[in-house]
């Protein structure tokens, strides 16, 4: 028998066997019990936005009187909640939730724009200290975010810019940007060196690597991260707080949110309805985009 015989004769087996072997794994990880702890898990998390929601459809007498699980025995619906939080008072939510999507959208397309060029640059680049540089912008994320905000408001406000939109986009661009460019950089660095190469042959310049290659194959890893600075960004207080004030010209809603939470000790409708229109935008965003969060999560991570 021949090598080549006995390699054919062999060949179907490990198959077979490789086969085997996938499909018990698939099982393991599709047993009824994990599928059960799944779905108490996913209930047990999705309880208090419901009732958070159902709160804040309820009239203000249900809402104090009762608990949320009393609306199937009473059920009454009234939007007036949402009407006097946005629109009501002498400061409606309505300012604050544009204020919230004018810092949410550039604090999330800088530090994209800014990492995605960094990570090409030590993904597929050559330049002094490139390893020890990339080391010391990993090494950044170990840095706790209130260490620097001291630091950040003297300069900012040595500079005029405290209480505006630029010291908040600045802020949590500058926190961003480890992480951004640690993650991007892994997803770049998966790529084939051949394509790289071949795109040099045909004469491309690292603008068109960058624009044609790398681009359009980093869009899961990109999309994924965008989520998750949305979310961290837009459900930020800290930074919005520190940096921008409470002033209704630049304050997010979430600081109107703690303002409600501080100040309307029994307006629990009002404050439920606050609450539930602050993670309206942020739950819409992942569900819509949650395909490509998983996508980018899981880039890299199996090769072959």
């Amino acid at each position: 028998m021949t090598v080549l015989d006995a390699r054919d004769g062999i060949a179907p087996d490990l198959v077979a066997v490789a086969t085997t072997r996938s499909s018990e794994a698939r099982k393991r990880l599709t047993s009824p019990w994990a599928s059960l702890a799944a779905l108490v898990i996913a209930v047990l998390w999705t309880i208090p936005t419901f009732g958070l929601f159902l709160s804040s459809l309820r009239p203000e007498r249900q809402v104090q009187r009762t608990g949320w699980w009393t609306f199937f025995a009473n059920p009454h619906v009234t939007f007036e909640n949402y009407g006097e939080v946005l629109f009501g008072g002498s400061q409606p939510l309505a300012g604050y939730f544009v204020n919230s999507i004018l810092i949410t959208l550039p604090s999330v397309v800088i530090p994209i724009v800014l990492a995605t060029l960094a990570a090409y640059g030590f993904a597929w680049t050559t330049f002094p200290f490139r390893d020890t540089l990339f080391v010391a912008i990993f090494a950044l994320q170990i840095v706790p975010l209130q260490v620097a905000l001291l630091p950040l408001l003297e300069i900012f406000v040595g500079a005029g810019l405290n209480g505006t939109f630029w010291t908040v986009w600045m802020a949590h661009s500058t926190f961003a940007l480890p992480l951004a460019i640690f993650l991007l950089h892994n997803s770049m660095r998966d790529i084939p060196a051949e394509l790289v190469e071949a795109a040099r042959v045909d004469g491309a310049g690292h603008v068109r690597i960058f624009t044609t290659i790398m681009l359009p194959l980093l869009k899961p890893a990109i999309a994924a991260y965008a989520v998750f600075q949305f979310l961290w960004v837009w459900n930020d207080l800290l930074v919005a707080l520190v940096f921008a004030g409470g002033t209704s010209d630049v304050a997010p809603l979430t600081v109107r949110v703690a303002e409600l939470a501080g100040t309307r000790n029994s307006d629990w409708h009002l404050l439920s309805a606050g609450a539930f229109v602050s993670i309206l935008v942020p739950l819409v965003v992942f569900l819509s985009l949650q395909r490509y969060f998983v996508r980018g999560l899981l880039a890299g991570s199996v090769k072959g």
